[in-house]
């Protein structure tokens, strides 16, 4: 569903519980309206602990990929052997 999906239930959720005095003698639309908003923060909750996990790997991807072309050793080249003695 996605952030926005999850956004979408909170607000749905809260209009019902909120802003709707509709007296249905079946269901309560204060109950309904809660139980919408908990799913909407669920789904945000699940979305954005998703993201972080995904968002951890792409790092450690890059950072092994930059191991890859780049190995560890001297960062600079070794200096040019002496000249040769002049007589």
């Amino acid at each position: 569903m996605g952030i926005g999906g999850g956004i979408f239930l909170i607000a749905f959720g809260a209009i019902l519980a909120f802003a709707v005095h509709a007296d249905v003698g079946w269901i309560d639309i204060d109950v309904v309206g809660a139980v919408i908003m908990l799913s909407g923060v669920a789904v945000l909750s699940i979305t954005v602990w998703f993201w972080r996990d995904r968002r951890r790997r792409a790092i450690r991807s890059i950072i092994e990929e930059a191991r890859i072309s780049h190995p560890p050793g001297p960062t600079h080249p070794p200096p040019p052997p002496p000249p040769p003695p002049t007589h």
